[in-house]
């Protein structure tokens, strides 16, 4: 996601004041004032106010659908508010941090499509004695710009300019998501953890989607292995679909695998899947696809954690047992497989090591790094730094560092030989 964009949605050094307190305008500061009615939402909210500014290009989505990192981001500024009020304005001005320019007074001059969400905080007492205030997921697996009961405004064309100011009102709540339907093949769970809701002071959920075997309702008696997918939440189970694929569907290219009609080619191997699945010589057993988001993101790395809660425990110990009896899985650690990619490559290991009677094996695809000795591109316990490969006499800056992105410079990179 990069330092600039992190920082903007989890909050940071710059632009974290409460929006009574800022400062007036100088005259040729330009400056942005967001506010909420009594009549959107009476009570005062916590919570992180961010500002997408887009180009003004006619494209379909709105600006809060176009935020993401690299070279085609959008401009996005962000605030921290605290017990903001209806009709208090928030301000963003010059000295709030943004991305991926970092300052308003940098902006390009000209028209934009404006748009404002303030994503809401809740207060948790922890059991470790901290007080933390932190976005809840709301079944969107913690993306702010479809969190359900977040304030955003209509989206708007505004000028930026030096001098100039923009009035933003939030007046749409993001209304709920509805749940997931059972089908034959596909059932959805959902618990409290005893052990997450201890720790986080409220009520915790963990939740699951499941795909049953054919024949799984018509033989009762019949228990099953247990095959557990890692990974980013889903919403629903995916990759499986009873019907071919749709013969007017307008081919779709995908930008991250380089393939033209990408989405045909998903709905035609989810449908191959459905009638493996169904063949009468495929073997018979459960997988489950896990939802484990956390106030910090959307799923919890799988292992407990001093910051975050015993997780590891709560998928092992309630989660799984609780999946095998509502849906007759054997109940057995040898009866349970995992699998995963990339995060859920990291999580699948971590679990198979920390909790090796309870499950037999796993299959890790593409991890995230497992070993600070190869952390990306450097040695975290024998390097100097992160960012530079150094040799006698000059320094090489390594791939993958972190660039100042109105410098283009390294950021925290020291001098040679400091």
């Amino acid at each position: 996601m990069g330092l600039g964009l992190a920082g903007l949605f989890f909050g940071g050094v710059a632009g974290c004041r409460p929006p009574e307190l800022a400062a007036a305008p100088e005259t040729s500061a330009m400056r942005i004032e967001i506010r909420f009615d009594s009549e959107l939402r009476a009570a005062s909210a916590d919570g992180r106010v961010l500002v997408v500014f887009a180009p003004d290009d006619g494209a379909p989505e709105e600006p809060r659908a176009r935020v993401r990192p690299g070279v085609k981001a959008v401009q996005v500024f962000g605030l921290n508010v605290e017990a903001w009020a209806p009709g208090v304005p928030a301000v963003i001005d010059e000295e709030v941090l943004g991305y991926p320019i970092l300052s308003l007074a940098d902006v390009p001059p000209g028209d934009y499509q404006a748009q404002a969400v303030l994503h809401l905080y809740e207060t948790f007492e922890l059991s470790t004695g901290h007080t933390v205030k932190l976005p809840m997921d709301r079944g969107e697996g913690q993306k702010w710009s479809k969190a359900p009961g977040n304030l955003y405004s209509t989206p708007q064309k505004v000028r930026v300019e030096a001098g100039g100011e923009i009035q933003i009102q939030l007046d749409q709540i993001i209304p709920p998501i509805p749940p997931p339907q059972d089908t034959k093949y596909i059932r959805h769970l959902r618990m409290k953890s005893e052990r997450l809701s201890a720790f986080w002071g409220r009520d915790m959920y963990l939740g699951a989607h499941v795909l049953v075997p054919e024949g799984f309702d018509e033989h009762p008696e019949a228990r099953y292995p247990l095959v557990i997918f890692h990974g980013h939440y889903p919403d629903d189970f995916g990759g499986f679909r009873t019907e071919p694929p749709n013969a007017d569907l307008k081919p779709k290219y995908s930008e991250r695998f380089g393939v033209e009609g990408y989405n045909r080619v998903e709905q035609q191997e989810a449908y191959d899947f459905y009638r493996k699945w169904t063949g009468e010589d495929f073997p018979r057993f459960l997988i489950v696809e896990l939802q484990h988001p956390t106030p910090y993101y959307d799923d919890s790395y799988a292992v407990n954690s001093a910051s975050q809660g015993p997780w590891g425990d709560a998928l092992t110990y309630e989660l799984i047992p609780f999946i095998e009896k509502e849906m007759r899985g054997l109940g057995e650690g040898w009866a349970r497989f995992m699998y995963g990619g990339s995060t859920g490559g990291w999580e699948v290991l971590a679990a198979q090591i920390f909790y090796p009677d309870e499950y037999n094996g796993c299959f890790s695809a593409c991890p995230d790094p497992i070993d600070f000795r190869a952390y990306t591109s450097f040695n975290i316990y024998e390097d100097k730094n992160a960012y530079y490969t150094e040799g006698a006499l000059h320094r090489v800056a390594r791939p993958g560092h972190r660039t100042d992105p109105r410098t283009e410079t390294c950021l925290r990179a020291p001098a040679p030989g400091g």
